[in-house]
């Protein structure tokens, strides 16, 4: 983003993307029978309470940023074992984002037809954002490595030996995954994804 038009741009597709993300995590694991989220007011689609000021600035500095983690107490699930529990709250992230980007897909496409029109230039421009970044967003975090929705996604389908070794990842995950980050790894392992889950909404919206 190298303009404040670019910042216009892609502000409302960035908040969309890290509230809603944010907001499926705590609300899974409210219905799981945990209701720290809504204890500590995460369950809003208000973007205040989801944002991570440092996190946001380096999003827009250096294109790489985070939101402000939903704390889940998953001692407290009454509808599945802790184990699995994990794994669905995780996946209500990334899943989200996969919904709002078919939603914005889908938008595109109705609004081809008006692409000549001030209006619908207008939308068609903050639609393809909005597109983009929930695709990104989803692929980046369904990477496993700690503190990524991958990793519990994960350590939910692995045997308990595979869960316990990826939980142990933790203490190290955040240097590991600032590592790959700035050597550029990571985007050779979550940009083919998304490419992948793009291709996928592309071929399902624009058959």
């Amino acid at each position: 983003m190298n303009s404040l038009y670019d910042m216009m741009i892609f502000l409302p597709g960035i908040l969309i993307a890290i509230t809603f993300h944010e907001f499926a995590h705590g609300w899974v694991a409210n219905a799981l029978g945990d209701d720290t989220p809504r204890l500590q007011g995460r369950l809003t689609l208000n973007p205040l309470p989801h944002i991570d000021w440092i996190g946001f600035a380096m999003l827009f500095i250096f294109h790489f940023g985070w939101a402000k983690p939903v704390q889940v107490n998953p001692y407290r699930f009454k509808q599945t074992s802790i184990k699995q529990g994990m794994m669905l709250v995780s996946l209500a992230g990334p899943g989200m984002n996969l919904l709002l980007a078919l939603a914005g897909m889908i938008a595109l496409r109705l609004l081809i037809p008006f692409h000549q029109s001030e209006w619908g230039l207008i939308a068609l421009q903050l639609l393809q954002p909005l597109v983009t970044i929930n695709i990104i967003l989803a692929a980046f975090n369904l990477i496993p490595l700690p503190p990524l929705d991958g990793s519990k996604i994960l350590a939910g389908i692995l045997p308990d030996s595979g869960t316990r070794l990826m939980y142990s990842l933790e203490q190290y995950g955040m240097f590991i995954l600032l590592l790959l980050i700035v050597t550029g790894v990571a985007s050779k392992i979550f940009l083919p994804i998304a490419g992948f889950l793009y291709g996928l909404l592309h071929a399902l919206v624009f058959f």
